[in-house]
């Protein structure tokens, strides 16, 4: 099932790599590839991406919209 998100915008608008998000994260670049692509990914790996881009938690509505 394929999901919505903002990811691939915010890190493009960031300047940042998907290796770099992912370095940021703490996951692999594969698991930043297949989010952006909108595949599922766990609450925790979400958790872990809202942060390494800057947002808070309370944020997460503008990265993923599920």
């Amino acid at each position: 099932m394929k999901t919505k998100n903002n990811v691939k915008q915010f890190r493009e608008a960031k300047l940042m790599s998907k290796a770099e998000l992912a370095r940021l994260a703490n996951v692999s670049p594969i698991t930043i590839d297949r989010i952006e692509r909108g595949e599922e990914c766990r609450m925790e790996t979400k958790r872990k991406i809202i942060l390494a881009l800057g947002f808070s938690l309370s944020e997460k509505e503008k990265v993923f919209q599920d």
